[in-house]
């Protein structure tokens, strides 16, 4: 079975600003280069345990038979679903997404892209829960929490955003390229966070 490699793309990092309309632009600029550019995860079908999990396994039963056709809807609606995130067609891969997550629940890799998906049609609150339900799923899955802190940092939650930033950092390999647009991002919010509380210089 040919393998599909995990991609992650650089991306421009979220960048607070004075201004919530200036902020709400250059966020959906991030997302949309964040998806375009590939950071919708794929999920690797070669891999030992995926090849028994995905029923590449002879059919020894109905029963099993029915497991195996489920699972390969499941693997052609995720990839369709990555198709889709990389066209910007956010509608159709939360549709895709949704079918994968009702047949197989537990895949994490799932709930990332919908994640993403849904930062693509600025469903902000939407993204954050399935980021948090896939790092409930899987609490190594390094880019769950990089869209989880874009997806924060858009509903107002600085701290929050910082805090899932950080552990994205921390989970991933020092040369990973997002870990550089993380760091860029954690120093301008905490840039942000220090005008916004700075004592005023002119005397009351």
């Amino acid at each position: 079975m040919s393998r599909i490699p995990r991609t992650k793309v650089p991306s421009s990092p979220p960048r607070p600003g004075p201004r919530a309309d200036l902020r709400l632009r250059a966020l959906l600029c991030t997302v949309a280069a964040i998806v375009a550019l590939g950071a919708a995860l794929r999920y690797d079908w070669g891999s030992t345990d995926a090849q028994a999990r995905w029923g590449d396994a002879v059919d020894r039963s109905p029963e099993q038979h029915a497991a195996t056709a489920r699972n390969r809807e499941v693997k052609a609606r995720f990839d369709q679903a990555v198709i889709m995130l990389h066209g910007r067609q956010y509608e159709h891969a939360v549709a895709a997404l949704h079918r994968v997550i009702e047949l197989e629940p537990t895949l994490a890799e799932a709930h990332v892209n919908m994640g993403y998906a849904l930062l693509g049609l600025g469903r902000h609150g939407a993204a954050r829960d399935f980021f948090e339900g896939a790092t409930a799923l899987r609490p190594g899955q390094a880019n769950a929490y990089y869209g989880l802190a874009v997806a924060l940092e858009a509903g107002g939650d600085l701290a929050g955003a910082t805090g899932a930033m950080r552990t994205f950092v921390h989970l991933s390999p020092p040369d990973d390229p997002f870990v550089r647009k993380a760091r860029a991002a954690l120093w301008e919010w905490q840039q942000g966070a220090t005008t916004a509380t700075a004592p005023s210089s002119a005397p009351r």
